[in-house]
């Protein structure tokens, strides 16, 4: 099979397959039999997804509009790393949803809707120029919108309209700065490193103005992230959206903003043209308010979803700061934190639905003596959370340490030492509002009601996913060696 064909499978059978479920909702009478197929076309989809990582560099225009206009996907380092993620997460979260949405109303719109986003993302992983990445950008915002909506109560319709109107309203920020780069010459394919670094093109516009766009351009897509000022969203989402829709939001869509500004900041313009310039200072300070922010909002929550997506306000925040560092150990814990938080936060994001599915609680303090009950969920739990908050050998810890690393090395004064502190504060308030959750779990206290706990474990189509989780956080901290070297020249391309 050529790797056209494989591209246009890989796409196609996902979007193609869940728009047949949304045609026949309410008509496929067998569940198991839907359910099997579903799981073949997410399987079949992630075995294509893997031989296109596994082949070398490609570049295929789809669709020219205009000279300059093309819609161009393109197959490079990034590209992998992302793409593997997705279907990771996809196939996974699919599992989980298998039970969790079994007695839903509205499951074959789920899960028409839960194809058709795979199918876009992985195109959005393979964008070759602006135009395609913002097109597939804003497709991602409008396919994944059912996946908030997904109860219809008024909660959910509000949290959806602020999903759309935040998400939006970020990408036709992004687009004005898109539209004066392409203006003024930035018209190619994305190339490591970027053209203005390297003066390698006509570029007609002024320094102080690209600067200007280039912030709003961060910004925008910097929404999709959770970035503060845009972070709203997040909190506001997470709560109503189904366990297993909340686990990819967080782990997989809300990185696509950060794919956005990898896009544009080293592979359009490049690290050089930022370096040293007020863009660069004001992007280091949205990031760590945003990680300060985010971390003490999560400690002060107590819905359990809520509090896991301020976290995530937090987390993502991690990436843009070793971004924005503009060193190679900045750029290798950013990335290095994208996949090890999406790990984690997945998993975090499943042990939540699970807990809800089984016990109807969804507020910090009706968990005590959770873990008697459900022993291998809040295992899972406590073992990602630990990998959260940084504790060696498991995952968290290694990102953190490349991300102090980029930090302290990155030249950029008070920045130089303000990122490790308030990172470690930031740590010291993931262990306060994650471990403490663990330590109620598994004891309770004397006064506690031993004797009337029943154990009941959610189903293996749930625990499976939480376990696979919870074991790459572990052997991805023990042996980061394959990954953070595949990131590193990643890294030595753009930098």
């Amino acid at each position: 099979m050529t790797i056209t064909w494989m591209f246009g499978a890989a796409i196609l059978l996902p979007v193609l397959s869940g728009l047949f479920l949304l045609l026949r909702q309410g008509k496929i009478e067998n569940r198991r039999l839907k359910c099997v197929g579903i799981f073949l076309v997410m399987a079949l989809t992630a075995l294509l997804a893997v031989a296109l990582i596994c082949s070398p560099d490609y570049e295929l225009t789809v669709w020219r509009l205009t000279d300059t206009i093309s819609l161009t996907f393109r197959l490079d380092g990034l590209a992998r790393l992302f793409m593997g993620m997705t279907v990771a997460a996809w196939t996974l979260g699919g599992v989980f949803a298998f039970e969790y949405m079994k007695h839903e109303e509205n499951e074959d719109r789920y899960f028409g809707f839960y194809l058709i986003v795979l199918g876009v993302l992985l195109a959005l992983d393979q964008a070759g120029n602006l135009v395609t990445l913002y097109l597939c950008f804003e497709l991602m915002t409008l396919t994944s919108l059912p996946l908030v909506l997904h109860n219809m109560s008024h909660e959910a319709v509000m949290a959806g309209l602020k999903y759309l109107f935040y998400s939006i309203g970020g990408a036709f920020t992004a687009l004005f700065g898109i539209f004066y780069l392409f203006a003024n010459g930035l018209t190619g394919s994305f190339t490591p490193g970027g053209y203005l670094s390297a003066g390698e093109i006509s570029y007609t516009g002024t320094t102080g103005m690209t600067l200007f766009v280039l912030l709003l351009i961060i910004i925008g897509f910097g929404t999709k992230a959770g970035m503060f000022p845009m972070h709203g969203w997040l909190p506001t989402a997470h709560p109503v959206a189904p366990a297993p829709a909340s686990a990819v939001l967080s782990g997989v869509i809300t990185k696509a903003g950060v794919l956005a500004v990898v896009r544009v900041v080293f592979y359009m313009v490049g690290a050089d043209f930022l370096r040293g310039t007020w863009v660069q200072y004001t992007w280091l300070t949205l990031a760590l308010i945003t990680v300060f922010m985010g971390s003490m909002m999560a400690y002060k929550e107590q819905l359990l979803k809520k509090r896991l997506a301020y976290s995530s306000v937090s987390q993502v925040s991690y990436i843009m700061f070793g971004l924005a560092t503009l060193t190679v150990d900045g750029f290798v814990g950013g990335l290095a934190h994208f996949i090890f938080h999406s790990v984690i936060k997945d998993c975090l994001f499943l042990c939540a639905g699970a807990i809800i599915y089984n016990t109807h609680r969804t507020r910090v303090d009706e968990l005590r003596g959770i873990g008697k009950e459900m022993p291998v969920t809040m295992w899972c739990f406590t073992i990602v959370s630990l990998g959260l908050v940084g504790i060696p050998p498991l995952s968290g810890f290694v990102s953190k340490w490349y991300l102090a690393v980029g930090a302290l090395g990155s030249g950029t004064g008070v920045f130089t030492w303000l990122g490790p502190v308030v990172l470690l504060l930031s740590a010291l308030l993931t262990a306060g509002y994650l471990l403490t959750l663990s330590i109620q779990a598994f004891f309770p206290g004397a006064d506690f009601d031993y004797a009337g706990v029943k154990r009941h474990e959610v189903n293996a189509l749930m625990t499976v996913p939480m376990v696979l989780y919870a074991a790459a956080t572990l052997l991805l901290g023990m042996f980061p060696g394959a990954l953070i070297g595949f990131i590193q020249n990643i890294a030595s391309a753009v930098l």
